[in-house]
């Protein structure tokens, strides 16, 4: 079931976690909370209405730590394709996004052909277009 945005009122689409990295998550944003407050929000509450499920149980085509994306802003039109993963293995030149970022949060969960209207770091909101997702093996 889609939630709407308090303050856009736009409708989120359903967010899918498996079940394992829920409190790795929680606890990450809980250690950043003090210094990036806004990014520990958003992830937090992208966790909170998400549905959990074991690895094997999660929908096909679903972000998890370590997928690959292609996704589309759709402000831009540009197509950015990024591997989603842990702070510490983060690197931007390699097209590795912390889960710790505006667009990590954003993506975290979401399926293929799914869209949410997202902050970025500027707090510019962009409308993020999921087009493929490659889940690690």
């Amino acid at each position: 079931m889609a939630t709407t945005s308090p303050a856009r009122g736009v409708a989120r689409p359903p967010v899918h976690l498996i079940d394992s990295e829920c409190d790795m998550l929680v606890d990450l944003a809980l250690q950043v909370e003090g210094h990036s407050p806004a990014v520990a929000a958003m992830l937090l509450g992208e966790i909170e209405r998400a549905e959990t499920h074991s690895a094997d149980a999660l929908p096909a085509g679903t972000v998890t730590l370590g997928s690959e994306v292609d996704f589309l802003d759709e402000s831009t039109h540009r197509l950015r394709t990024v591997t989603l993963v842990l702070p510490g293995q983060a690197d931007i030149q390699a097209g590795r996004v912390s889960v710790l970022t505006p667009v990590g949060a954003g993506l975290i969960g979401l399926g293929e052909g799914q869209a949410i209207d997202w902050p970025d770091r500027d707090g510019t909101t962009r409308r993020l277009r999921i087009m493929a997702v490659r889940r690690p093996n």
